[in-house]
């Protein structure tokens, strides 16, 4: 079968992450170790055991979902298992590069550790909020932050899945977008625990400032397709690896039509890599008919493993 990788973005963190899996791995404590030094502070203190308030803020959850996601793709590669494609949620996509060759695990940790900071220091210029809006089309999110807008900045910010797209922009304006979202019929309209507007144009301080971390750093062609969240389509080379990273934090999350596209290219298994099982839930509700699994901790990687070579993915 074709097979692609998955990893989580900002959300899925939660304090204990990681901790198994480097208690009975090697390997994955070895990458907790690479992050502790290479950020210069405990990150591996702060995963396993908090406190949590500390782990929420983006300049270490960004970093910290990144380790988790690494060690467990680690893992997985040790076992003679690689991915035609790989795809990141939002923040996930620099674990993909890690993965798919493109970026040193190195400077991934630093560029999403500078990636945390920048979202905040933007959110702080330029106060923002999100909501999820759960039970209507994209299409009608859309209409209803169109109709918003005389009240300020809203837009769609993660098109996740069918009946979940999370909006973003100025508060105002959030507020009025969940109101016409209801009348649309909407389910619910739930404000989120975030510090900015992320993937809305109040980010523009931090892209700016993240496109200049980005050309500090060597970014090679993949091993493998990437699936760019901005584009939602497949990028290899460098340069477009590069430009599709810049756009990010400004564009939408396509992640519906990411997976859609994985699917069109003939993947039906999916792993995912990291914190949580966020991604495969909004998996089966995109396609219910994909076959996916996780590796979060030594359980999980057993059982991935002995499905994957059941379906013939081992070395």
């Amino acid at each position: 079968m074709k097979l692609a990788f998955l990893f989580p973005g900002q959300g899925a963190q939660a304090v204990g992450m990681g901790k198994a899996l480097a208690d009975a791995n090697t390997l994955a404590r070895d990458t907790f170790a690479t992050a502790d030094r290479v950020l210069g502070f405990g990150l591996t203190e702060l995963c396993w055991n908090g406190p949590a308030e500390d782990l929420k803020k983006s300049k270490n959850t960004q970093p910290a979902l990144l380790t988790h996601s690494v060690a467990a793709w680690r893992l997985v590669e040790a076992a003679g298992v690689t991915p035609d494609f790989v795809a990141g949620h939002s923040l996930g996509e620099y674990s993909a590069c890690v993965a798919a060759g493109a970026l040193a695990f190195e400077d991934a940790l630093t560029l999403t550790r500078t990636r945390g900071e920048l979202m905040y220091e933007a959110g702080l210029a330029r106060p923002g909020a999100m909501a999820a809006v759960l039970g209507l089309s994209a299409a009608d999110v859309e209409a209803a932050c169109a109709e918003a807008a005389s009240a300020g900045i809203v837009r769609a910010a993660n098109l996740n899945a069918p009946g979940q797209v999370v909006i973003s922009g100025e508060p105002a304006a959030v507020d009025l977008a969940c109101e016409k979202a209801k009348a649309r019929g909407a389910k619910r309209a739930i404000k989120l625990e975030v510090s900015g507007a992320f993937h809305s144009p109040l980010m523009e301080p931090a892209a700016a400032g993240l496109k200049d971390a980005l050309a500090k750093v060597t970014i090679r062609d993949a091993r493998c397709p990437i699936v760019s969240n901005a584009w939602a389509r497949p990028v290899q080379k460098a340069a477009e690896i590069r430009s599709a990273l810049e756009e990010q934090l400004l564009a939408s999350v396509r992640w519906e039509e990411s997976m859609r596209l994985l699917r069109s290219e003939g993947v039906e298994g999916f792993v995912e890599l990291g914190t949580g099982k966020v991604l495969r839930g909004l998996l089966r509700t995109i396609d219910s008919t994909a076959t996916s699994w996780n590796v979060e901790d030594p359980d999980s990687l057993t059982a991935t493993k002995a499905a994957l070579e059941a379906a013939g993915r081992t070395a």
